[in-house]
């Protein structure tokens, strides 16, 4: 256990611990590790099952299969905060490839460039990377499967051709630049390429016998990008920090909501779960989840963080399958929200408000509903019914007396105050939509105008 564990109650302590045991016997895992961050710190850890003699479980390496895409996708991010590319960048523009330069850098990111779910045969995950030497090796005989940008399809050759970008633009092995720009930044120095004892072996362990045989731990090649990284539970939870918030070393937090901003739309079959740029989102018990999980013969992981409740997650476990990491560390959130419930920031005045923005606040009317324009720290609005459901946003200041929404149906839409000649405020114009004082109100620039006899 660390340090940490003192900030949550025994009773909570003890949960957690029996959840882990449950995974662990009921997943008949060699082994099972995890660990949940609050705030930023990890409150606590835990192992089950065969570990090596006197390691702190913290510190055991496993596998993390899928998990390394999320920490390409944010040495990508890296080098577009850099302008050394753009999102919307077809990656042909950038990159030599065979296959996939017409899909954006956005599109493999997401899974939507249409690309294969996996690298040409023999099965790639159990022989080695050395079968496969160059970039078009990857690819099997028919590499595009869907038109670029029409459908999620999760493609491992696609993180393939964006570890190519990145070594082909920072001029060094995928892996150095990962270690350099982003791993030791964030403190994960127990990830890697290559396991370092102590590290759990590998299980495939038999689905109807209470029996084991070894897995190959097989060098990706150029596949590592999208799978290739060994990482403890002690490692990730400072991984799932980061994605609760950003390290402006490494991605502030304004990259990292990019990363877990839904960005394919879901499969018919799976409406609770999207994906982002390299980050899989979901909803679980009613909160919203971002993270990734990750197999590999004789592994799987799982990590998910909650931003709304500023907790996050971790499960490695050293078996091929049958362990429900991802299930773990979703219940492990779910327990602490439940047992020791964060309490919200405290509230503050905002500092340096502009009277001016303060006027405009309270109730406006979109034709007749009622919507409530509120003030925030840093000059940002929000705008949203003052009753039931409805369209709600907030909106960050951009300049020139505007706004830009953030989130939900105005994303991206601008807000505008419209000033009479005296300087007073007619009207707002929020993507061309009027919204007045006062229901239709007479002589206002309602689009069509108000009937002259007003209301009756």
């Amino acid at each position: 256990m660390t340090d940490g564990d003192a900030e949550l109650l025994p009773a909570t302590r003890r949960a957690l611990d029996h959840r882990l045991a449950v995974t662990q016997a009921e997943g008949r895992a060699p082994s099972v590790v995890a660990a949940v961050v609050r705030e930023g710190r990890t409150v606590w850890t835990g192992g089950r099952g065969e570990l090596p003699p006197g390691a702190d479980p913290a510190t055991v390496q496993y596998r993390i299969g899928s998990i390394t895409k999320s920490l390409t996708a944010v040495q990508v991010l890296r080098l577009r905060e850099e302008g050394l590319l753009d999102l919307g960048d077809p990656v042909g523009a950038h990159l030599s490839t065979p296959h996939g330069g017409g899909a954006t850098v956005a599109q493999l990111l997401a899974h939507t460039g249409g690309l294969a779910a996996e690298a040409r045969g023999p099965w790639w995950e159990r022989t080695d990377g050395e079968l496969r030497p160059e970039l078009a090796d990857v690819f099997g005989d028919r590499p595009q499967k869907h038109p670029q940008g029409r459908r999620f399809h999760y493609s491992n050759p696609g993180y393939a051709l964006l570890g190519a970008l990145i070594e082909k633009l920072r001029g060094a092995p995928w892996a150095e630049v990962l270690r350099e720009e982003v791993l030791a930044p964030l403190g994960m120095t127990r990830t890697g390429a290559r396991p370092e004892a102590p590290y759990a072996a590998g299980w495939a362990v038999h689905p109807y016998a209470d029996v084991r045989q070894p897995e190959p731990a097989v060098d990706l090649g150029r596949l590592a990008a999208a799978g290739q990284l060994w990482s403890t539970a002690g490692d990730l939870a400072r991984f799932a920090a980061f994605l609760l918030a950003g390290d402006p070393r490494v991605l502030g937090a304004a990259g990292v909501a990019e990363l877990r901003a839904p960005a394919a739309a879901p499969e018919p079959a799976d409406w609770d779960t999207g994906y982002g740029l390299g980050l899989q989102v979901a909803r679980r018990e009613g909160r919203l989840l971002a993270g990734h999980g990750g197999s590999l013969p004789g592994y799987v992981a799982s990590v998910w963080a909650a931003p709304e409740e500023r907790l996050g997650a971790v499960a490695l476990a050293n078996a091929t399958s049958g362990v429900a990491t991802s299930a773990l560390t979703a219940g492990l959130l779910d327990l602490v929200a439940r047992h020791e419930p964060a309490p919200p920031e405290p509230w503050r005045p905002a500092r340096d408000a502009d009277p001016g923005l303060v006027a405009l606040t309270g109730v406006w009317h979109w034709g007749t509903a009622p919507v409530v324009l509120r003030l925030h720290a840093g000059g940002v609005l929000s705008l949203g019914p003052a009753a039931g459901g409805g369209r709600r946003s907030r909106f960050d200041p951009a300049g020139d007396g505007a706004w830009t929404g953030r989130e939900g149906y105005y994303a991206g839409e601008t807000l505008r105050v419209v000033r009479r000649q005296d300087g007073t405020a007619d009207h707002l114009d929020v993507g061309s939509f009027v919204l007045t004082r006062e229901p239709y109100e007479p002589g206002s620039a309602v689009p069509g105008g108000t009937d002259p006899g007003g209301w009756r």
